[in-house]
Parts: C-alpha cells; sequence; structure tokens
C-alpha cells in the first residue's frame, strides 16, 4: 500500500482494536509504516493516567508481532522507523528493562556514536531519553554535543523547543553549553510569533531553570505573545508562564486584562495550582484584580475541598496583602471558619499565622484560634520551623496581639508573652518613600518656620512608627516635638508613597491601614498624605498650603 494512503487511514482509527483489525488487511509494510502504527495505537490508547486498555494491546497477536520485529531486526531499520517505534513503545509504557528496548536503545546509540543520526533524529531520540531516563542520562550529553556542531538557523521550531528541554537537563547536570543556547536564543527571537502555546510555555521554562536573565529580548517576546495564548494553555503550561513573570519580574499590563478574561471563565474547572500561581502573580506584583479576585473567592466558597491547607492560604493571603474584601466576603470567611475547624491541624505553623495575620488586615478577627496562635506549643513550633521567629514573624504576632487589644476587648484568652514582641513591626510591602518623604518635610518647614516643631519617624510605645509627628497643646498650639508635658493632640502624618498602594490604584495596601487604624484607636489622629494628591504640587509654597489645608482644616494662620 502506498505510505501516504496507509498514514491518511491510519489516522482516521480512533481505537487500538481499528488499528490492528486495518493492519491485518496490508500485506506489506515498511518499518516507518509500522512504527507509525505503534505511534498511532500510543496516540488513542495512552492519557495521562497511563495505557488505558493494556491487555487489549499488549497482548495482541498483531501488537507482539510488530515488536518481534522491532527487536530483531533493529539493525535493518531506517533512522525515522527505528526512533520513532521506541518513542511509540515508551509510551506505551513497555518496561525500559525489556530485551525490546535495549534493543532500540543500543542501536540508537551505536548510531549516535557514529553521527549517522539527523537533527530530526537527534531530537526525537532525546524526546524519548527524556520521558525513559529523566536527567542523569549519558546518552543526553552525547546528543547535545552532536547539536552544537549544527546549523541552528535550520532547524524546526520543534527541534528548537527539543533542544531547549535537552539544555534544561545538560546544564542542570553541571555541563556547560552557553554558546549553543546564545544562539537558540538568538534564532527562537525571530520565529516567536509562530510557536505554539506549548512551545512557548516550553521555551519559558527553560528560561527560568537556567536563569538566563540575560536574554531580554527573547523573554519580552514570549511574554507579550503568551497573551493571545492564555485561552489555550493548559494547567501546567500556564503555570510554567506565569512562574517566568515572576522570575524575570514581567508585569504587561494586557496580560493581566486577559487573564480577568479568563479565570472568572475557568475558575470552577481550573486546577488548584494554577489559581494559587494567578494569585502569587497578583500578589507579588502588587496587582489588585478585582474580577480575578472576585472569581477565585467564589471557587473557594463553592469548591474548597479540593484545595489542600496549603493553597487555601495561598489564595486567601492575597485579600489581606492587597486589602481587598470581595462582594461574597461574608460567605467567604464562613467557608475559612469552617475549614480552620475541621482542617486546623493539616496548617503548618507559619503558613496559619500568615492567614490569620492577612485576616486581621481585612478587619476580620479570628479569635477563635489566637489561643493557639498565643500558646508556648505552637511559638516552639515556629520556632523550630524556617524562618523561625524572625523580625516578620514577631511582627506578625504582635500585629495580632495589638489587634485583639484594640479592637476585640471581648477577647479573655490567652495574650501574647513580652518577649515575642517586637519594639517595632516590620512590614513586608510598602516601604518608605525617601524622596516624597523629604518633599513633605520640606513643605512642613516652610509652614511650621522651624524644625523643632515636627518628627520624622518616631518610634511610638506602641510598636508602630510614624512617618511625621506632631504635637498640640490644648488650645491648638503647635508644640515643640521634643516636648512631652502638656501634649493634648497628637497628629500623625501617614507620608504614602506609590509603593504603599496597590499598583495603579488608590487602593492602601492591608498593612499601611491596619496601621492608620490602630494608630487612631490609639489617640492619634491620622492625616493621610497620599503621593497622588502631592504629585503635582510644584513648589515648597504650593506644598506648604495643601499641607496647611490637609492638616490644620480649621485654622486660617498657625501660631506656634
Amino acid at each position: 500500500m502506498d505510505e501516504q494512503l496507509f498514514f491518511k487511514k491510519l489516522n482516521s482509527f480512533c481505537t487500538s482494536k481499528d488499528i490492528f483489525d486495518f493492519l491485518i488487511s496490508v500485506e506489506v509494510m515498511s518499518d516507518t509504516m509500522a512504527s507509525g502504527a505503534l505511534q498511532r495505537i500510543s496516540e488513542v490508547e495512552v492519557d495521562d493516567s497511563g495505557l488505558k486498555n493494556p491487555e487489549e494491546v499488549l497482548e495482541n497477536d498483531v501488537f507482539r508481532a510488530l515488536c518481534f520485529q522491532f527487536e530483531f531486526e533493529s539493525s535493518k531499520l531506517s533512522n525515522t522507523g527505528l526512533l520513532n517505534a521506541l518513542q511509540a513503545l515508551i509510551k506505551l509504557r513497555i518496561d525500559p528493562q525489556s530485551t525490546l528496548i535495549s534493543s532500540l536503545l543500543s542501536e540508537s546509540e551505536e548510531r549516535l556514536g557514529k553521527g549517522q543520526l539527523t537533527v530530526k533524529n537527534l531530537c526525537a531520540l532525546g524526546e524519548s531519553l527524556l520521558e525513559l531516563e529523566g536527567p542523569g542520562c549519558a546518552m543526553l550529553q552525547q546528543i547535545v554535543n552532536h547539536m552544537q556542531e549544527r546549523d541552528v538557523e535550520k532547524w524546526s521550531p520543534r527541534e528548537m523547543v527539543m533542544v531547549y528541554k535537552m539544555l534544561q537537563v545538560s546544564v542542570r547536570e553541571g555541563e556547560h553549553y552557553q554558546d549553543l543556547l546564545n544562539r537558540l536564543n538568538s534564532v527562537t527571537l525571530a520565529i516567536v510569533p509562530q510557536l505554539s502555546p506549548k512551545f512557548t510555555s516550553i521555551i519559558l521554562n527553560t528560561l527560568v531553570v537556567l536563569h538566563e536573565t540575560q536574554a531580554v529580548p527573547l523573554i519580552t517576546a514570549l511574554c507579550k505573545h503568551s497573551v493571545k495564548h492564555i485561552p489555550y494553555f493548559t494547567d501546567d503550561e500556564l503555570v510554567n508562564v506565569l512562574e517566568a513573570f515572576l522570575y524575570f519580574g514581567r508585569s504587561e499590563q494586557i496580560f493581566t486584562e486577559t487573564l480577568e478574561t479568563h479565570v472568572p471563565k475557568s475558575i470552577f474547572t481550573m486546577h488548584p495550582q494554577i489559581v494559587c500561581k494567578v494569585m502569587q502573580y497578583c500578589c507579588q506584583k502588587m496587582i489588585l484584580s478585582k474580577p480575578i479576585f472576585d472569581a477565585v473567592a467564589e471557587g473557594l466558597i463553592s469548591d474548597a475541598d479540593r484545595f489542600t491547607t496549603d493553597q487555601i492560604a495561598e489564595c486567601i493571603i492575597p485579600f489581606g496583602i492587597l486589602n481587598y474584601l470581595p462582594p461574597s466576603a461574608s460567605s467567604l470567611f464562613r467557608k475559612l471558619e469552617t475549614i480552620l475547624y475541621t482542617r486546623l491541624s493539616h496548617f503548618q505553623p507559619h503558613t496559619l499565622l500568615n492567614l490569620l495575620h492577612s485576616c486581621v488586615l481585612m478587619q476580620r478577627y479570628p479569635v477563635n484560634f489566637l489561643p493557639k496562635i498565643f500558646s508556648p506549643y505552637f511559638l516552639q513550633q515556629l520556632q523550630a520551623q524556617p524562618p523561625g521567629l524572625n523580625r516578620i514573624v514577631t511582627s506578625q504576632l504582635t500585629q495580632l496581639f495589638l489587634t485583639i487589644t484594640l479592637e476585640c476587648p471581648f477577647y479573655e484568652g490567652p495574650k501574647l508573652l513580652p518577649k515575642y514582641r517586637v519594639k517595632t513591626v516590620v512590614t513586608r510591602h510598602g516601604s518608605e518613600d525617601v524622596h516624597l518623604l523629604k518633599r513633605v518635610k520640606t513643605g512642613l518647614l516652610y509652614l511650621l518656620k522651624k524644625r523643632i516643631y515636627f518628627a520624622s519617624e518616631v518610634s511610638t510605645p506602641y510598636f508602630y512608627t510614624v512617618d511625621i509627628e506632631i504635637k498640640l497643646d490644648e488650645e491648638g498650639f503647635v508644640l515643640p516635638a521634643a516636648q512631652c508635658e502638656e501634649v493634648h493632640r497628637r497628629i500623625a502624618l501617614c507620608v504614602d508613597g506609590q509603593n504603599r498602594f496597590c499598583v495603579n490604584s488608590h487602593n492602601l495596601l492591608g498593612e499601611e491601614a491596619i496601621k492608620q487604624r490602630h494608630l487612631r484607636l490609639l489617640g492619634y489622629e491620622v492625616v493621610q498624605i497620599p503621593f497622588f494628591e502631592v504629585q503635582n504640587l510644584q513648589n515648597s509654597t504650593k506644598m506648604a498650603e495643601y499641607l496647611h489645608k490637609k492638616i490644620f482644616p480649621h485654622t486660617y494662620g498657625l501660631s506656634c
């Protein structure tokens, strides 16, 4: 039978039975046709869980006859027939130690050593070896060494992707192929628009594994190209793409907008791992995407049981960090409370602390679980596991203690022992904007005339540092910052630069929001100076006028 007609008929069959019936009717087959038949069988009979009907395939007389021919006539096979058969049999889960696989591998290795394999052959063999033996296969090194001698510009996209996968393993094994990698990166840049979702994901994943931070043009092109593939990536592929965005510090607005369309449509079928990775992307980039956060909340409410406790925490914590309550907040926190009651022992200590701390950032108070957090045994568990009781962890514990003291006066359980409390709470997000603080101080000096009338970066007895503090007496006169007597009012200026807000938003981050809330409860008059209100003020006079209206709105003139 003509090969073209053979493959056309072969590819029309969807079960191994139909394929075997068809093969019986073919009197003579080339080795290419026979290996193609094995490949088609592997396509229809193998899924993610393995071989669907092992006995029907492996015990079939036609299949056994094909295997016999390949095993005992391997030296007579064409390169294509040999390597396609090897690929198909590995996918069909034939025992790697069997004489059949050993025979095909031995013949492949002999031809590799003699330099008889084309680039296409080398890639097919490399793919089989990765599937069969994984990292550490000596033959892979030989293949990559041969590839170094070939002209990269003549390779197909599939061949280039296969070399990336082999390089990923080879470099991890300690080999160095930077010259080949540089040539590959350069040629790949030109074909990025042609890459499929699968190929885009594989290349990005390889660049992450190989720490290719210098390949900026290629990384940029791949990240932009990945946008159009978002609806078509598998969950694993999308995880790779998101990890690349995180690793290389990329944040494309159109990528986020496309996710905002994709996630709400797919949330109930998305694997929990990809949901977590999307939330990690938003959180790390400080992107408050309400469509994504609302969808994730609905997904957890609907079916939290399919998420592990770590995954539940990874999905909830960004809500606190970015200071956002979804419309379904009441249902979400009822669901979370149920999870905590039924699966509390499943949470790792640091994960549980991060989760409960995130809740108080959103003014949701887990008072029923705080006795556990403040217990000596739990604190010992925190100490024993990385990162231990570092400044961040003790700051979270201190903030939980301060929260129940100020916001939950009805709480009567154990409190955090003084030795675990920090003097000043450290925040992980939203560091001080030095330039903006300097501008505000210059404006205050212009307004108050003397530097003695305000203090900056003031440590309070209440675990927080105030950006700028102004003291007033009973009649409203400004007092010297160093004076401690006759202080009737304390004004805390919170100079909130851009990094204390979500990206492209006026939404204050959770750690800054709780700080300002607590300062008010501690008796301070909190005056927020957000960057977006002062960024266009051109000089000190304008800044002083703004600060006068903001700090002393009812005062015509100032007396110090």
